[in-house]
């Protein structure tokens, strides 16, 4: 067997390979052989089978998957071994009316080849990197939340504005007839709150569907409808009060603080604060990291300048489909993909420049606090090594969750490279600012 390359340009090349009998030849006859023995032919006795018949059934069909095999081992081979760097899989070259017969065969195969570039990670134009700070207002309004959450309800005679009244909702025409909470502080409607205002249990009040409430998701809720069905929806329905509560907020007590984080790990009002404050800025340095990894993906993907084997790249997704496409059609996949391309190639290079690897042990770990943080939700604050150990295993065993933990860790990886050698600028802002200046 002979394998030689024709360099067609710097993206493109062809790869020739030549058979002879003499590389396959042996392992046809020997599986022909074994055919010959198994082989089951009115008017011949089993195993006895002239070979000259045998070949002339099997023959041409063995001998070309033989090929296929050697053409696609040895070709792999060849493309390690030259540390050739191929974008999608060698394609080859239709030769019509190929001869199977002929002592020596030639195939040829098109190759797509990754460009060369560099990505220095000093970049020239400074990135934001975004330091989120949870304000005395945010704080006083997480302060207030835990306290409405932890307070206790007080039955009240009527409504004078800020309770939570539970009732029926009807309107027979639209099927509306369900059992709902209104929390007044939710309202919108200003003439919904000035008819409720004053009525008691047993009243019936007459409410206009649209624009009832400040977030339009929690008219699907009290109605029992679709949110589909709520959108736009205008209509009167009937609200017939069978309980009125005031919510008296819970004390800033040890009580309180024993039951939010576990006893005497905060023991006044001043440390409550200090600990929200702690632990949502540490739930915002998530959605800020998240975005500086997205800004320098952007940044990488805009400013490095490379060539691609456009027509190859186009043909390969036309002809590696589940299903035959169009040129037309691959041309519009591949412009789809490009982008996506552009930044697996510059990823690559990173990674490979600067030696970021995943060990088992590091993805291990990574797992274990992964499954630390889930139960934590659930108020399993201080599982057991032993415990974790054996979710990881678990986990570690699927392949799809190996894959994606396996992309999580490579970006937090890449997140602390950047951190350290791409030019940032640090800029602070309290939440809602962040959301004003990020999306708008």
């Amino acid at each position: 067997m002979n394998i030689t390359k024709e360099q067609i340009d710097d993206l493109n090349a062809v790869v020739k390979v030549a058979i002879t009998k003499d590389d396959y030849q042996d392992k046809v006859e020997s599986i022909l052989k074994d055919y010959r023995k198994q082989a089951n032919i009115p008017g011949f006795r089993k195993g006895h089978v002239p070979m000259g018949l045998i070949k002339k059934q099997y023959g041409k069909a063995v001998l070309v998957d033989e090929v296929n095999k050697l053409l696609q081992d040895n070709l792999n081979k060849y493309l390690t071994e030259e540390k050739l760097d191929v974008l999608g899989n060698p394609l080859p070259k239709q030769q019509d009316n190929f001869d199977w017969d002929k002592e020596e065969l030639a195939f040829e195969f098109e190759l797509g080849l990754a460009p060369d570039f560099e990505v220095p990670l000093q970049t020239k134009k400074p990135i934001t990197h975004y330091k989120i700070v949870a304000d005395e207002k945010m704080v006083n309004e997480q302060v207030e939340r835990i306290q409405k959450q932890y307070g206790k309800l007080v039955s009240k005679d009527e409504i004078s504005g800020h309770e939570e009244v539970t009732g029926t909702f009807k309107n027979e025409t639209e099927e509306v007839d369900n059992k709902a909470t209104l929390e007044l502080d939710k309202i919108e409607s200003k003439q919904a709150l000035k008819d409720l205002k004053g009525k008691k249990v047993g009243d019936t009040v007459h409410l206009n569907s649209k624009g009832l409430f400040k977030e339009d998701y929690l008219l699907s809720s009290v109605l029992g409808i679709s949110q589909d069905k709520a959108e736009n929806l205008d209509i009167e329905v009937d609200f017939t009060i069978e309980e009125i509560n005031e919510r008296q907020p819970a004390n800033l007590d040890q009580e309180l603080f024993d039951k939010l984080f576990g006893k005497d790990e905060v023991s006044s009002e001043k440390e409550l604060k200090e600990r929200i404050k702690e632990d949502s800025e540490k739930q915002f340095e998530q959605q800020s990291d998240q975005k500086l990894l997205n800004d320098i993906t952007e940044y990488f993907i805009d400013t490095t300048k490379f060539e691609l084997p456009t027509d190859f790249l186009t043909k390969w997704i036309q002809m590696t489909g589940e299903t035959p496409l169009s040129e037309e059609q691959a041309s519009e996949e591949y412009e789809k993909s490009e982008k996506g391309l552009r930044y697996q190639l510059i990823e690559g290079k990173i990674i490979k420049e600067n030696g970021i690897e995943i060990q088992f042990d590091e993805l291990k770990e990574f797992a274990k606090g992964f499954i630390k943080s889930q139960m934590a939700q659930y108020g399993q604050l201080n599982p057991k090594e032993e415990e974790l150990d054996n979710i990881a295993a678990r986990v570690l065993g699927n392949q799809d969750e190996v894959k994606r933990l396996s992309e999580q860790l490579m970006s937090q990886k890449l997140l602390n490279l950047y951190k350290e050698k791409v030019n940032l600028k640090t800029k602070e802002v309290n939440y809602e600012d962040f959301v004003k200046e990020v999306y708008g």
